[in-house]
């Protein structure tokens, strides 16, 4: 018998989401039980500070990455999108769960439906960006908290975006007034996804992550990762990036006061080298956002 412990946090949303990938190590081969580790992190036990101000990427997964590295646990579960685009020292992703719808969705209202001046609440300056650019005339608020907590803060009149993966995780997408086109809303790097992260060392536990990988996902996310990589960013700034399964990959990138943005579309094929694809988007748009309009 081979015990994996899945360290994850302790949200619903995380729970089930580490309740998931359990369900597939058990399938993947006989022997195999799993114990969860459950942690609290810098993200969870401060829900009132603006993400982009806490440091962005890395607040919900750091202290998952550390029970891990501890032995406290073999594996870290995470939501792809919240990990840096560095492979933190020690850990390496064995494994890439298949994904979920990865597009950003309205609670409350549609886009079109939004009266002038109506109030959208979101903790991503990426999505505030991103509605700038076909509602310029939209307010905006932050909005912090677990799923039940957003899905109470509706502005009267106005919308809350999410995620429609971690609405699809809770059965709870009955919630969507509109799931927004990904040429409205190029999601966050990996959104959707799910991260499996295992110390580099530990071969057994690795060689059993390797039978879960889903190879699409692996190869879309470390795409996205290549891009946002070579920006040197993470979500404090307004960046998007989504490979999709038919091989259209769309990038996105604001300035930091959202004036300016650039939004390109390309694709790929299944013999080019995606993390090439990736980090060439990102120069050009880094390249492109940096010339003076005329």
């Amino acid at each position: 018998m081979t015990t994996i412990r899945i360290a994850t946090r302790s949200s619903a949303q995380a729970r089930t989401q580490a309740e998931a990938v359990g369900a597939l190590l058990t399938a993947a081969r006989d022997g195999v039980v799993v114990e969860y580790v459950f942690v609290d992190t810098q993200g969870d036990l401060n829900a009132t500070t603006p993400l982009h101000l806490m440091g962005g990427q890395g607040v919900f997964v750091k202290e998952v990455q550390r029970a891990v590295l501890e032995n406290r646990a073999d594996v870290a579960v995470h939501s792809a999108k919240d990990l840096p685009s560095q492979n933190a020292e020690g850990l390496v992703i064995g494994a890439i769960g298949e994904r979920r719808t990865p597009n950003d969705a309205l609670v409350g209202k549609r886009l079109e439906d939004l009266a002038v001046g109506a109030t959208i609440a979101t903790g991503s300056v990426r999505r505030r960006a991103q509605l700038m650019r076909v509602r310029p005339d939209l307010q905006f608020v932050d909005l912090r908290g677990n799923i039940q907590t957003r899905l109470s803060k509706i502005p009267d009149g106005g919308a809350i975006v999410m995620a429609v993966a971690a609405l699809e995780i809770l059965g709870m997408t009955s919630h969507i007034a509109e799931v927004l086109d990904l040429d409205v809303a190029v999601p966050m790097v990996g959104q959707g996804s799910v991260a499996i992260e295992a110390r580099t060392d530990d071969t057994e536990t690795r060689a059993i992550l390797a039978l879960i990988d889903h190879a699409k996902s692996r190869r879309a996310v470390e795409t996205e990762r290549a891009f946002l990589a070579e920006l040197g960013a993470g979500c404090s700034l307004p960046v998007g990036a989504h490979l999709s399964n038919d091989g259209v990959f769309r990038a996105f990138m604001a300035n930091d006061d959202f004036s300016d943005s650039v939004q390109i579309v390309g694709s790929i094929g299944d013999s080019d080298d995606n993390r090439v694809v990736g980090i060439t988007a990102a120069i050009e748009c880094r390249t492109r956002l940096a010339k003076p309009h005329s």
